[in-house]
This record gives structure tokens, C-alpha cells and sequence, in this order.
């Protein structure tokens, strides 16, 4: 043997395990002094006791750092071991009471900090550039300001409510979110799907109270004038809610419901914000957003049908309201008025006209035409001056006050019964605001705080339900127009806040001949965007399957059963969807990429080579209680080897051949008689010696998970099979590790958990060759 083949013997020596390494030394060690003796050279000597202290300290290193090193190798065959960061364990209490200390502690500057925090208009104010943004502000203001009034006066219809505390409602949340909000490009205000959900509520309540929700109604008194609870259809009703009693009109106690609710919802998304719930927007995908805004538009849709062809049926309420309403209307189609018939169908003609036109040709206008407002102007005209509502008995809009009035807390008492419903309202807003907000950041480079968005929706709600305005969110449409129109901060909020006031100053009596068709065509027209999700469904099937099912759920359970139920449907079935998929997921086989160390699905890619006598076996999920048979039947299924069955075969097997001789039988050359055994005893000839798991796709494991793992290292061990791990991350080694899976001493660990699959494969040959040289 010469000098360097002993070296590169010695060099091959440092791959083997710590075990092999060690027995296989000592024996080395006397051939070596056998065959030259160590007086034939000095270096020959120095080389091999160095190689000896490397040994020897790596060992004692890995006996002193088991817990904290997973093997490695790279390839040029070295091998070095990843050590593991040491943790700092902190006490929980110090923790809390840090965080407490933090918390009430009181400075001068966190007190400014906290002021500035709450309100970030005293931040971003003072570094307002008046040339640079004013003109962008201004002229989206104004646009904003001209699309509300209209459609603030038209979702009045779908909340049940008077159109005066629609511009309320407008008018409020764009100086709230002002002073409040962080995203510069969101409109907050009045919004379809949450004047559905407040409209449901307002409708249920009255019904209960014991109005009649019929509000077609011929207006009785002239514009500019307040109604009172002795006029119209608003009759003096004395209620008893809860042991008190309050005289109140069906106006007066539609507000007060729509405020408590309002509040209540206010309330829940501040507290959400204080105790940092804004995680529980992530459980809404945007699968079940999609599906629970399209089903809500067909509810929209279906409640602005008497309007447009000028019918009278009660409004339905309850589970089924779609249906319910349109068997009314086919049972009442004959009593159409003319009137509101021709109008609607020109009214929606220019409305969808003009909405193509301006899509098609946005690139060439500096801002959106204000169709809805001419549309107003000119339905109200003409209705005004042709008489419409006494000659053909088309209903209108009616007396619309001037001024605000005097503020009022809501009642208490009807909290409580809206404290349910307000939950699901206030959850449904603050997610389309803070996706509206992260929207118009990303897209224009800034950032939002998305627990300042949850504060500022909470109080543009609160806030406002004391001068009797309803719910608010951030709106699709009316924020796509603001970032159209120029606009560059919360400024242009204030501006369309102004242009509501001078209606709400001046303007509101002159709506008072505007037909309500006309407000349902512009409600109908502004859900095209919605309705168009339709067209969307095969290119989301073909995209993913299991999200066009979960959006196919919530459109349907929103709109046949109700919004809030529907939207409570598609999260619990989305959730499901996800818990289905992690019980059964993808399993499969690896084979090697030839001349490479990557390994890859057998089933899903050709001209892989499988390694002999190795099974790889991949499970993509984590492992835990639900999916734990379903891993193990995945495994016996491609494996072709259930450890349960062959084992219990064996002593079957064993069991025969004790009796045979004991019988006398003359066994066969394989120890079989060949009349008394059967075929079924066999044992099975087993083609692999080593199981490796490739953990990359489990995330975490529970105790159901560790106790998996360690039951088929325990049943193939039975079977002489070794079970190598293969890429497991740092928390589901720890789990192991507290699991007991490595034993008490984590001895074994080098030699059960492998950086990758081609370090186990590689050390699963050199133990078979190990064990074929010792044979």
C-alpha cells in the first residue's frame, strides 16, 4: 500500500458514520501496523494520527451537539453539520409584564406619537405640496361629489331609508376618513352591499314592530318641507321593545335601527383594532368575496325590479327572498306602469351607453362623464314638468328636507337586538376598505396601516350614527374613479364632502319629482361589474377548480338564502375545501433525475431511475390528526407493503412450521411442506431495505403526527426496514425531538435525519454496503 492510496483510504474513512467509522478505524488500524509498520515513514505516521484526532473530535463534538446538528454533505463528498441557534427561553411573566410596562407607560413624546398615530392628517397635512396635488384633489373631488349625490339618493331605496340620511351618511364619512384614514385614493361612503345588509335588518325590524313595509306611497306634502309621523305612510305607533315604551313613526324607528346597527358594527370594528383582530379578514378569500358580492348584486338586482316597471308588492324578508319576490312579480306583471317602464328602458339605454363608451374611450378623457347626474337632472325635469306622478301615478322620490338634524344617541335597547347582525356588517366592511386600501397602495407605492383602516371604518361609523346615517365602506367603482380623475390625497374627500353639503343645504328639495325608477336604473347599471363575474366562471374553472366551487357556494347561499348567511356559508365551505385538501393530499414515489442529486415524481415525469432497494415516499401536507390514515394507506399503497400484514403473515408463516415439525412433516428445501402450507403464508419478498420520508411538504406535525412517524419506524424496523427523514424543517424537528422519536438520548439522530433526500439515499448504499462486507 503506498502513501497515497493510504491517504485517500483514510480520506474515504471520514464519509462513513460516527459507529462505522469508529469499529471500522480500530480494525484499519492493525492492518495498517500489519502490513508496513509504522517505522517505514514518518509522515505516513503523522498523516494517519491527525486523521485519527479529526475523527475522534468530530465524535465527541456530535456526542456533545446531537440536539442541535443535522448531517450534511455536499458534493465533493465532505461532510460538516448544521448547528442550531440556542434559544433564549424568556419567562412568560417578564413578557406580559414588559409588554404592560410598555403599554401604560406615559411620555410626552408617546403621547404625541399616539395623537399623531391616531390621526394621520396632523402628519401628512403639514407636508401637503398645494401645486402639485390641489388640482388632482379639486377635480376628483368634485367628480366623486357629483357621482354620490345620486347614487346616495338611490341606495336610499335598497336601506329602507329616506334619502336625506343617504347624503348624511356621505357627507360624515368623507370628513371622518380625512381626518383618519391612511389610504389617499379610497372613496368611503355610501355602498350597495352594505345598504342591502342594513336594508335586511331595517326591513326585519319594522316587520316585527309591526309596520307595513309597503313604501309606495303617494308623497303628500311639497318639497322642502320635513314629513312628520302624521303624515305619509309614517303612523303614530306606541311600541314595547323590551319593557320600554317609545312613541315613534315607521321613519323615526327605521333610522333608529339603521343607527344602532351602525353603532354596533362601529363598535366591533374598533375593538377589532384595539385587540388587533384584522386576521379575520384573511379567512375571506377572495373567492367567497367574489361570490358574496355577485349573489348580493342578484338580491340588489331583484329588490330594484318593482321599481323599474312601477309594480307594488311587499318587500319579502326572511331566507328565499329572491324567490319570493320574483314569483310576485311575474303574479303581478300585469299591473306595470307604462311610465316607469319607457323611463327605465331609456334611463338604463344612455346609462349603459355611456358606461361602454366611457371604459372604451377612458384613455382619452381627463375624467369620467357624470351620466347619472345628467340622467338625474333630466328624469327630474321632465317628471317635475310633465306630472308625472299625478298623471300616470309613477312614484317619486318625494320631499327631501333641507339642514341637518339635531344629533341623537341611539337607543340601546335596540342594540341588543342588532348586535348579531351587526357583526357579519362590520366584518363585510372593514375587509373591502383594507382591501381597497392595500389595492391602491401597492399600486401606487405607498403603504397603509391596516389597523388604522379598521380604527377610521370603525369611527366613520360611530361616529356618524349620531346624526342618523347608516353604514359605510370603501366603494369599487367610486374609488376606481378617484384614482382616475387625478386624485393625490384624502383632500379630495373633503372636496366631495362639500359638494354633498350644498345639496344637503340647497339642492335636496329639487329632487323631489325624481322617479324612483330612475334611481333603480342607476343602482341596476352600477352592478355590471359584479354581474359580469359570470363571464369569469370558466376562466376561474380552468384556473382552479375547487375556488370556482367555493365562489359558486357563497353566490348562490347569498343570494337565495340571505347576504349574512351566505357569507357565513362560503367562509365555513372555503374552510372545508382547505381541511378536504390537507386529508387528502398529493403522495407519490421519487425517483432520481439521472446524473443529478434531485429527485422528482416517479408518476409525473419520464426517464426517472429508481434507487435500488430505496423507496422515497413524498407527503404533501402536514401531518396530522385527520390525515394520519390516509398517510399511512398512501404509504402501504405505494410501497406495495402494509408492515401490519406482512409482519402478522410471518408468524402465521412461523406458527405453520412449528407445527410441522412437531408433526413430523418432512419440510421442503425452503421449510415448507408441500401439503400442509399454503400460499398465502409465504412471506412476501420484500424489493427495499430503506423507506426514506421526504418531509419538505409537511409544515408541522402534531402528537398524532410524531406518533405516526415513530409507528412505521417501529413496524418496518420489524421487517429489518430502516426509516431515514429526509428535509424536515427546523419545527417539525423540534416536534420530533419532544415526541421522543430519536430516543432519550438523541444518539441515533445523525443516522435517522438527512439535510436531503441524496445525503439519506447515499447513506442508505454505504449501510448496505456496510452490511453486504459484513456478510
Amino acid at each position: 500500500m503506498t502513501e497515497t492510496s493510504l491517504i485517500q483510504h483514510l480520506e474515504e474513512l471520514m464519509e462513513l458514520s460516527v459507529t462505522q467509522r469508529d469499529d471500522y478505524f480500530n480494525s484499519f488500524f492493525f492492518f495498517l501496523v500489519k502490513q508496513i509498520g509504522f517505522n517505514h515513514s514518518s509522515n505516513l505516521r503523522s498523516i494517519f494520527f491527525t486523521l485519527q484526532e479529526k475523527i475522534h473530535e468530530v465524535k465527541s463534538r456530535t456526542m456533545e451537539r446531537t440536539l442541535e446538528a443535522t448531517k450534511m454533505e455536499n458534493s465533493t463528498s465532505s461532510c460538516f453539520f448544521m448547528e442550531r441557534k440556542a434559544r433564549v427561553k424568556a419567562r412568560r411573566k417578564d413578557i406580559v409584564l414588559a409588554k404592560l410596562r410598555k403599554s401604560f407607560s406615559c411620555t410626552p413624546r408617546k403621547l404625541k406619537n399616539f395623537v399623531m398615530d391616531f390621526l394621520p392628517v396632523l402628519r401628512w397635512l403639514p407636508k401637503y405640496q398645494c401645486k402639485e396635488y390641489i388640482w388632482g384633489d379639486v377635480m376628483s373631488g368634485l367628480v366623486i361629489g357629483i357621482i354620490l349625490v345620486p347614487q346616495a339618493i338611490a341606495y336610499s331605496l335598497l336601506a329602507g331609508l329616506k334619502p336625506i340620511y343617504s347624503l348624511y351618511t356621505s357627507f360624515f364619512a368623507n370628513i371622518i376618513y380625512f381626518l383618519m384614514g391612511t389610504s389617499r385614493h379610497v372613496s368611503v361612503g355610501i355602498f350597495s352591499l352594505i345598504s342591502l345588509m342594513v336594508g335586511q335588518v331595517v326591513d326585519r325590524e319594522l316587520l316585527l314592530a309591526g309596520f307595513d313595509l309597503n313604501d309606495d306611497v303617494t308623497p303628500a306634502l311639497g318639497p322642502g318641507s320635513l314629513q312628520t309621523d302624521s303624515q305619509s305612510n309614517t303612523t303614530v305607533f306606541n311600541l314595547t321593545t323590551e319593557g320600554i315604551n317609545a312613541e315613534c313613526g315607521k321613519e323615526c324607528y327605521a333610522i333608529g335601527i339603521a343607527t344602532a346597527l351602525t353603532f354596533v358594527a362601529g363598535v366591533y370594528q374598533v375593538l377589532m383594532g384595539v385587540f388587533r383582530l384584522g386576521f379575520v379578514s384573511m379567512y375571506l378569500s377572495e373567492s367567497v368575496l367574489d361570490g358574496f358580492a355577485t349573489g348580493a348584486s342578484l338580491t340588489i338586482l331583484t329588490a330594484q325590479v318593482k321599481y323599474l316597471i312601477g309594480i307594488k308588492i311587499p318587500r319579502s324578508q326572511g331566507h328565499g327572498m329572491l324567490v319570493i319576490t320574483w314569483i310576485n312579480i311575474f303574479r303581478n306583471i300585469s299591473q306595470a306602469n307604462i311610465c316607469d317602464i319607457i323611463t327605465s328602458s331609456i334611463c338604463i339605454v344612455v346609462l349603459v351607453t355611456a358606461k361602454e363608451l366611457g371604459d372604451r374611450y377612458k384613455h382619452k378623457l381627463k375624467f369620467p362623464l357624470p351620466t347619472e347626474l345628467v340622467v338625474i337632472v333630466v328624469a327630474t325635469l321632465v317628471s317635475h314638468y310633465g306630472n308625472l306622478n299625478e298623471v300616470y301615478s309613477s312614484s317619486v322620490s318625494g320631499a327631501i328636507p333641507t339642514g341637518f338634524i339635531a344629533p341623537k344617541v341611539p337607543r340601546f335597547d335596540l342594540m341588543i337586538r342588532v348586535a348579531i347582525d351587526a357583526l357579519p356588517l362590520a366584518v363585510v366592511s372593514f375587509v373591502f376598505t383594507v382591501s381597497l386600501s392595500e389595492m391602491c397602495a401597492k399600486k401606487y407605492a405607498y403603504t397603509i396601516r391596516a389597523n388604522q383602516e379598521m380604527f377610521a371604518v370603525g369611527f366613520c361609523n360611530i361616529i356618524p350614527s349620531f346624526f342618523h346615517s347608516f353604514a359605510t365602506s370603501a366603494a369599487l367603482a367610486k374609488t376606481l374613479v378617484k384614482t382616475s380623475t387625478g386624485c393625490q390625497t384624502q383632500v379630495s374627500g373633503v372636496i366631495s364632502a362639500m359638494v354633498v353639503l350644498l345639496v344637503l343645504l340647497f339642492l335636496a328639495p329639487l329632487f323631489y319629482s325624481l322617479q324612483k325608477c330612475v334611481l333603480a336604473c342607476i343602482i341596476i347599471v352600477s352592478l355590471r361589474g359584479a354581474l359580469r363575474k359570470f363571464r369569469d366562471v370558466p376562466a376561474r374553472y380552468h384556473v382552479n377548480k375547487v375556488d370556482t366551487v367555493v365562489w359558486v357556494v357563497t353566490m348562490f347561499a347569498s343570494a337565495l338564502i340571505s347576504t349574512e348567511i351566505g357569507l357565513l356559508v362560503g367562509i365555513v365551505f372555503s374552510m372545508l375545501c382547505i381541511i378536504v385538501r390537507t386529508q387528502q393530499p398529493r403522495t407519490a414515489l421519487l425517483g432520481q433525475i439521472p446524473d443529478t442529486n434531485f429527485y422528482e415524481d416517479d408518476l409525473e415525469y419520464e426517464n426517472l431511475s429508481s434507487v435500488p432497494k430505496v423507496k422515497i415516499f413524498r407527503f404533501e401536507a402536514p401531518l396530522y390528526y385527520a390525515n394520519r390514515n390516509y398517510f399511512l394507506k398512501s404509504l402501504h399503497r405505494l410501497t406495495d407493503l402494509d408492515p401490519n400484514l406482512e409482519a402478522a403473515r410471518r408468524k402465521k408463516y412461523e406458527k405453520k412450521e412449528r407445527q410441522q415439525l412437531k408433526e413430523g412433516n418432512q419440510p421442503t428445501v425452503n421449510g415448507l411442506g408441500s401439503r400442509d402450507t399454503t400460499l398465502q403464508l409465504v412471506p412476501k419478498q420484500i424489493d427495499f431495505q430503506v423507506l426514506i420520508v421526504d418531509c419538505s411538504s409537511i409544515p408541522f406535525l402534531d402528537t398524532t403526527g410524531v406518533n405516526t412517524l415513530k409507528e412505521i419506524l417501529k413496524d418496518y424496523k420489524e421487517l429489518s426496514i430502516s426509516v431515514l427523514l429526509a428535509c424536515c424543517n427546523p419545527s417539525v424537528i423540534d416536534s420530533l425531538k419532544r415526541g421522543g422519536y430519536f430516543g432519550k438520548d438523541f444518539g441515533s439522530m445523525q443516522e435517522m435525519l438527512f439535510y436531503s433526500i441524496h445525503n439519506a439515499v447515499r447513506f442508505a448504499k454505504d449501510q448496505k454496503l456496510t452490511a453486504d462486507s459484513s456478510v
